[in-house]
């Protein structure tokens, strides 16, 4: 059985100092950069709990929360985990043992797999503060990993019994591990969501209201030319007057009149128009009359036409 602290081996590996946070995007987003601490105080709650689930990628935290929930009787926790050989070792407590010291971290989570305190699984890790200590082990027979807590002047003496090392965690040189908690992070990205629609809505507000102070000075100080105006508008209404007079002057009106007047003159000689043709400016028309039919219609000469309708009339056909 040996014991020893762990500094000396943590300056060797260049591991020396305690790592700093830095504020995250959400932080950011949500205006609490300047809110955002970056040292923690250690502190080691009393009802630690700890123990290992299995690994699914990108459900890890998921997975430690509702695992952490169960242990303590309580969704609102406070958790680390690290991942290493397909597994997730985490530590959790209920989230009213840290009401003394909110801004704080547990050393004991440098310990675990992954994490700069941690050596191997036949060593145990102890960490004291205040006359409360804490150790963390991997039982040799399961591979299970145990967390003792409670008094030093009791438990140290249990824990140094065991046939293996031992290593001191030091809150000064190990890096910060800090606590998760679900509930936090969900505000945290509620008042991010809620300041960023904040700032796209007066950024675009402002822009809006360039756009229509634009408009306002480029109507009220650009020189006005209604004389190309006038010229266009005169020109249009001679356009339409042209246009329709020459719709007045159309032959549609004449040609009615002549359709009328030949109808009008082949009912005196029980007679049909069938066809009236105008193309190339010339009008073509046919009727069907009697074969007795002889002479000409409005004064023009009608041709007869070979062979006799169903109706034993004769096709007449007129040009003009």
């Amino acid at each position: 059985m040996s014991l020893f602290s762990k500094d000396k081996a943590a300056d060797e590996n260049n591991k020396g100092g305690v790592r700093r946070l830095r504020p995250g995007v959400a932080d950011r987003l949500a205006g609490e950069k300047k809110d955002f601490k970056e040292n923690l105080d250690p502190f080691l709650p009393q009802e630690l709990i700890g123990g290992s689930i299995p690994h699914i990628v990108g459900m890890e935290e998921e997975a430690v929360w509702n695992a952490a929930s169960q242990a303590c009787g309580t969704e609102k926790v406070h958790f680390v985990y690290s991942v290493e050989d397909k597994r997730i070792w985490y530590l959790a407590c209920p989230s009213y043992a840290m009401a003394s010291s909110p801004d704080s971290w547990c050393p004991l989570a440098a310990a675990l797999p992954g994490n700069s305190e941690y050596w191997d699984r036949e060593t145990v890790y102890l960490y004291e503060q205040e006359g409360l200590a804490s150790a963390l082990r991997w039982d040799p027979d399961t591979g299970r990993m145990q967390v003792f807590i409670g008094a030093s002047r009791t438990l140290l003496p249990r824990i140094q019994s065991m046939d293996a090392n031992f290593v001191t965690v030091n809150a000064e040189v190990a890096d910060l591990v800090p606590w998760h908690n679900r509930m936090l992070k969900t505000e945290k990205l509620s008042r991010a969501t809620a300041r960023v629609l904040l700032l796209v809505g007066i950024f675009m507000n402002l822009i809006l209201f360039g756009i229509l102070a634009g408009q306002y000075l480029y109507t009220n100080m650009i020189k006005r030319d209604l004389a190309a105006v006038k010229r266009e508008t005169d020109r249009a209404a001679v356009n339409l007057t042209m246009q329709a007079n020459q719709a007045l002057q159309s032959d549609t009106i004449k040609h009615m009149v002549r359709v009328q007047e030949l109808l009008d003159e082949l009912k005196t000689l029980d007679g049909t128009l069938v066809k009236y043709q105008l193309g190339k400016g010339k009008v073509t028309w046919e009727a069907l009359v009697n074969p007795s039919f002889t002479g000409s219609i409005q004064g023009v000469k009608v041709e007869v036409l070979p062979g006799v309708e169903k109706d034993k009339r004769v096709r007449i056909r007129g040009r003009k």
